[in-house]
C-alpha cells in the first residue's frame, strides 16, 4: 500500500509540473505579443508614422471581427447540417463503411462510442473536400475522446489521450 501512495504522489507531482509549465507557456506567448505590439508602436513613434500604425490597428481589428463573424456563420451552418444528417441516420450509414478502418486505427475506443462516429464524419468530410464541415466533427471527436480518457480515481494518463487525439488530428489534416 505504501508503494501505491508513492506512485500517486509522483504522478500528482508530474501533473502539477505540467500545469505550471502550461501557465508559463501562456505567459510567454502573452509577453511575445505584447512585446511585438510595443515594438510596433515605438517604431512608429520614432519614425513619425504613428497615424499609419493607428490606422493599421483599427483596420486589423475590423478584419478580425469580420473573420470571426464569418467563421461563426459557416461553422453554425455546418454543425446544423451535421445534426440534421445525424438525426436522419445518414451519418450512421456513411460511418459503417469506414468503421473497419477506424477500428484498426483506434482499437481502444468502445464499439458504439460517439467518438468513432465523429471521427468518421471528420474523415468523410475531408475526403469530400468539405474542410469547414470537418472542423466541427474533429473538435467534437476530440472532446469525446478527452471525456473517454478521463480516469475517475486513477492518476492522469496523458500519453494515452494524447496518442488518440494526435491520430484524430492527423486524420483531419
Amino acid at each position: 500500500m505504501q508503494n501505491q501512495s508513492g506512485i500517486n504522489r509522483i504522478c500528482r507531482h508530474r501533473y502539477r509540473k505540467r500545469e505550471e509549465n502550461g501557465a508559463a507557456g501562456n505567459r510567454m506567448l502573452n509577453g511575445l505579443w505584447a512585446g511585438m505590439m510595443l515594438a510596433a508602436v515605438v517604431y512608429g513613434a520614432l519614425h513619425g508614422t504613428m497615424p499609419q500604425v493607428t490606422q493599421a490597428a483599427i483596420d486589423s481589428s475590423k478584419e478580425a471581427v469580420m473573420l470571426c463573424i464569418t467563421m461563426l456563420g459557416i461553422l453554425s451552418f455546418w454543425m446544423g447540417l451535421m445534426q440534421v444528417g445525424s438525426a436522419s441516420g445518414l451519418i450512421g450509414r456513411m460511418t459503417r463503411g469506414i468503421r473497419p478502418a477506424l477500428r484498426c486505427l483506434f482499437p481502444g475506443i468502445p464499439e458504439e462510442h460517439p467518438a468513432l462516429e465523429q471521427i468518421a464524419v471528420n474523415c468523410i468530410a475531408n475526403v469530400l473536400g468539405l474542410g469547414w464541415a470537418a472542423t466541427p466533427a474533429g473538435l467534437k471527436a476530440m472532446e469525446e475522446l478527452s471525456a473517454l480518457e478521463k480516469p475517475s480515481t486513477d492518476p492522469p494518463r496523458f500519453n494515452i489521450a494524447a496518442s488518440k487525439l494526435s491520430r484524430v488530428l492527423v486524420l483531419g489534416s
